[in-house]
Formats: C-alpha cells, sequence, structure tokens
C-alpha cells in the first residue's frame, strides 16, 4: 500500500479543513477579535502545516487502488475529527480531551449531539466553527472523497458505495457530472435556506449557522434551547420543510428541478418515507392530545411534524422536550431515527432505501412459500435488484442493529439507565444527535462518563461510514503490517 500516496490525498482534506478554521477566524474578527481567535488561528495553522506538507513533499504520480482508496477516506474523517478538536482544547472551559474529542467528532458526522450545558457562552467565532464541522462533514459525505480520487474507475466505485439502487434506477449521471451537481445543490440548498430563515425573523448569524447544521443534517444549534429559544412558527416551519428537502437524494432533487419533472414523487422508495413520516406524524399528534401534553390539536400537529422530520432527517432541532413526551411517541421517534431518509443525502441511519428492500424481501419470501416454483424478483420502481445487493443490505441492517444492541450494552456499564443507554446509542449510531432521558433534545451529555463519550463518538464514525468502511480498514492495515 501506498502509504506516501494516501498521506497526501489526507493532506488535501486536512488542508480543507483549515480554510473553514480561517473562515472562523475570519468571523472572530467581525466580532473584535472574540476570545476564539487565538485557539482558530493557532488550529488552522498547525491544521494547514500538517495539510500542506505531504502535498509539497510527496509526487502526486500513482494510481490509487480500492484498498487505498478506502484507506484515504476512513483516515481523512479521522484524522479531521483529531485535528478539528484543537480550537476547544485551546479554548478550555467545559472542553476537557474527551469533550473537544466528542464535540469534534460530533460535529464532523454531522451527529449534532453535545457536552457543553451552556452553549451560548461560547464566543460567535468558536459558534460558527461548530457549525462548519457540520458542513464540513456533510459536504465530505457525498461528494469529498469523489473530488480526490483521481481515477475515473475509481471514483465509479466508490461513487456505489455511497448512492442506492435507487439512484441507479432514477440518477444516471456519471461520476464526474455527480460530483458537480450533488455540490451546486448542496451550496444552493445553504443559501435558500440562509435567505429564508432570515426573512422568517431568525438573525442572520444565527440563520448561516442553523443553514449549515440543517442542510448538513447535523443538529448543533447556537441556542441552549434549540429552535425553540426563538418560539416562531415561520422559523420552525422554515426548518422543517428545509430539513424534509434536504433528506432527499440531492441528484433527484436536481433533476426535479432542471427537467421541472415531478418524476421523484414516483418512486416507490420516496412515497414509502414520505408516507411513513406522515402516519408517525399523525400518531405522535394524536397520542400528544390525548395525553393532554398539549392544550391544542394545533399545537400537537406543529410539534409532533417538527420533531418526527427532524428525527428521520437526523437534525437533532428541537422546538419543544420531546424526552417527556408519551412512551409510545418517543418508541415512534425511536423508529424513524432508525430508518432515517434517503441515501444520496447528508442523512445517517439505516436509510430508507435499506428498508424498503428489506419489506420487499420479505413479502418476496411469503410470495415464496405459497409458490415455491416462482420467481419472485425484487423490484424499485422497473429496477430489479439483484440477489446479492438484497443479501448485502440484510447483512448491513444486521450489523447496524447489534451496534446499536452491543453500544447500549457498552453504555449501561457506566451505570446509564435502559432508556439512556438504548437512545444514545440509537442516536449515535445513526448520527441523530439527541436522544431521551438525560440525552434528550434540550439536553447534553456533558454528564456521561469518559468511557461512554467515546463509546458514543466511536458509533458516530461506524455510522457515518456505514460500518464496513471503518471494519475494512483494519483489514488493509493488518495486511499491510
Amino acid at each position: 500500500m501506498n502509504i506516501k500516496l494516501i498521506s497526501r490525498y489526507v493532506g488535501i482534506a486536512l488542508a480543507f479543513e483549515a480554510i473553514f478554521m480561517f473562515l472562523s477566524v475570519g468571523v472572530s474578527l467581525l466580532y473584535g477579535t472574540d476570545a476564539g481567535f487565538s485557539p482558530l488561528l493557532i488550529s488552522a495553522v498547525i491544521t494547514m502545516l500538517f495539510g500542506a506538507f505531504p502535498l509539497i513533499f510527496v509526487h502526486s504520480s500513482g494510481n490509487i487502488n480500492l484498498r487505498e482508496g478506502f484507506a484515504i477516506m476512513v483516515l481523512s474523517w479521522v484524522l479531521s475529527c483529531i485535528f478539528g478538536m484543537f480550537p476547544y482544547l485551546l479554548y478550555g472551559g467545559e472542553f476537557t480531551m474527551i469533550n473537544a474529542w466528542f464535540e469534534s467528532v460530533s460535529g464532523i458526522t454531522t451527529t449534532g449531539a453535545t457536552i457543553l450545558t451552556d452553549i451560548e457562552a461560547l464566543p460567535p467565532s468558536l459558534l460558527f466553527w461548530r457549525s462548519s464541522t457540520h458542513y464540513l462533514g456533510g459536504l465530505g459525505v457525498v461528494i469529498f472523497m469523489l473530488m480526490l480520487l483521481p481515477s475515473s474507475s475509481l471514483r465509479t466505485r466508490m461513487y456505489k458505495i455511497e448512492v442506492s439502487v435507487l439512484s441507479k434506477e432514477n440518477y444516471q449521471y456519471k461520476t464526474q457530472q455527480s460530483v458537480r451537481i450533488i455540490g451546486s445543490v448542496y451550496v444552493i440548498l445553504t443559501v435558500v435556506t440562509i435567505l429564508a430563515l432570515y426573512l422568517a425573523g431568525m438573525p442572520l448569524f444565527d440563520a448561516v449557522n442553523h443553514a449549515f447544521t440543517i442542510v448538513a443534517t447535523g443538529g448543533l444549534s447556537t441556542k441552549n434551547l434549540s429552535i425553540a429559544h426563538y418560539n416562531s412558527p415561520a422559523i420552525e416551519a422554515v426548518c422543517a420543510v428545509m430539513m424534509l428537502i434536504s433528506s432527499l437524494h440531492f441528484g433527484l432533487l436536481y433533476l426535479t428541478v432542471a427537467k421541472r419533472s415531478l418524476k421523484i414523487f414516483k418512486s416507490p422508495i420516496i412515497r414509502f418515507y414520505l408516507g411513513s413520516l406522515l402516519i408517525v406524524t399523525v400518531l405522535v399528534t394524536l397520542n400528544l392530545r390525548w395525553e393532554e401534553v398539549v392544550t391544542t390539536w394545533g399545537q400537537a400537529f406543529r410539534y409532533a411534524a417538527f420533531h418526527v422530520i427532524s428525527f428521520a432527517s437526523t437534525s437533532g432541532l428541537a422546538n419543544a422536550d420531546s424526552s417527556h413526551w408519551p412512551l409510545f411517541s418517543i418508541f415512534l421517534l425511536m423508529y424513524i431515527s432508525i430508518q432515517c431518509a434517503c441515501s444520496g443525502s447528508t442523512t445517517g441511519g439505516i436509510k430508507v432505501d435499506r428498508i424498503w428492500i428489506m419489506v420487499q424481501s420479505f413479502r418476496g419470501h411469503l410470495r415464496k412459500m405459497l409458490h415455491p416454483n416462482a420467481v419472485i424478483p425484487i423490484k424499485i420502481g422497473n429496477h430489479i435488484v439483484d440477489a446479492e445487493f438484497v443479501s448485502r443490505v440484510c447483512v448491513y441492517v444486521l450489523m447496524y442493529l447489534l451496534c446499536i444492541f452491543f453500544g447500549a450494552i457498552l453504555l449501561s456499564i457506566t451505570g446509564l439507565d435502559l432508556m439512556d443507554s438504548l437512545s444514545a446509542s440509537l442516536a449515535s449510531m445513526g448520527n441523530v444527535g439527541p436522544g431521551f432521558g438525560s440525552c434528550g433534545v434540550l439536553d447534553n451529555y456533558g454528564h456521561f462518563a469518559g468511557f461512554a463519550k467515546f463509546v458514543l463518538t466511536s458509533q458516530m464514525l461506524f455510522g457515518r461510514l456505514e460500518i464496513f468502511a471503518m471494519l475494512l480498514i483494519f483489514v488493509i492495515f493488518k495486511r499491510n503490517a
């Protein structure tokens, strides 16, 4: 394995991260050189030096094979998290070593969990850096590695890791075109969200930060009470709509606008996704009203719809404290946190594409039991899903659920109760962010033990890189040793 060549492309990732740090330094200057200036400037210089060193001294020639591509991807994420914790460590306060690591991983994996008890005490520059880690991580998941890989064949193979069968059925651009299209959609959604939030009454600085976290489906807010701080139905409506749009496949969003077509809504997966959100929203609304958690049906729908979309898109924003809702509503939100949204977006979780394939596989199996000699293909639209792909989906779903289960067991060792252990494990593995109990949407993870925080950050990385990439890196380096 060509370690020097790998270091060159990992260096590009770190240089890219340093640019966002320098942007945060600029924010500090705009606010009169706030307390985040020195930590961010020092971190930016260190990160840029480490990123630039291999770019200067390592020659760019050489072909990257698939093993090296996986190594580049995983190392870029892990080292970005390591260097991303430097501004927090240098700032101090609540940021101990493990807390800085937790905040950095949570931001870059777009999980949105936090250890901070008083978010608003941070200087604007560090608030901007927290949001920037979301934006950096969201961009990285979809197109970052595609931008780095020089081989067109390798780009195509790596691209297939990210996109679903749904994408291949309805979205057939070449990989290089996909990079430009998805990147353009990402930026356009960000600009639209900023303008919409600002027009809805949110201050510009908050609008920029929340746009970063919404489009990247993150969850780190600039306010202790998240979106509930504003108590504005207009702001909540903008957030909900943009969270929903950002949870759909970016390529299909482009086709919808570019071709002025509503073909996206003809997809069985999109219909299944939107239908599941509608059903869960109605059930939570009924539960909140019947249990008299709220006093009006309008308020019940307002809270239910926002939280269902927020949890499904793995954004993790909140307009109320769902930790104290009835158990039925909590279980529904937990389910939607496992299913989550569409592949080809920046969301986490199992993804609704895999859930759909699992459902179709189950139906096909039942029909096969009734008609043993029948040939019953599994389809998404007009596309037949081959048996090998269905097998990979089933293995992934099993591994995903096992990671949640074993994560909850490890968390329980630290003394957490069942709700805290299970919901925290689920929220971290799905990159949702907040859970329930003492780690709910208006609470934080600061009181968790250091070992628990390490377990949760490991789950964040496994969930963001979809398990197998993280496992393969151990195999690759073991063979190379």
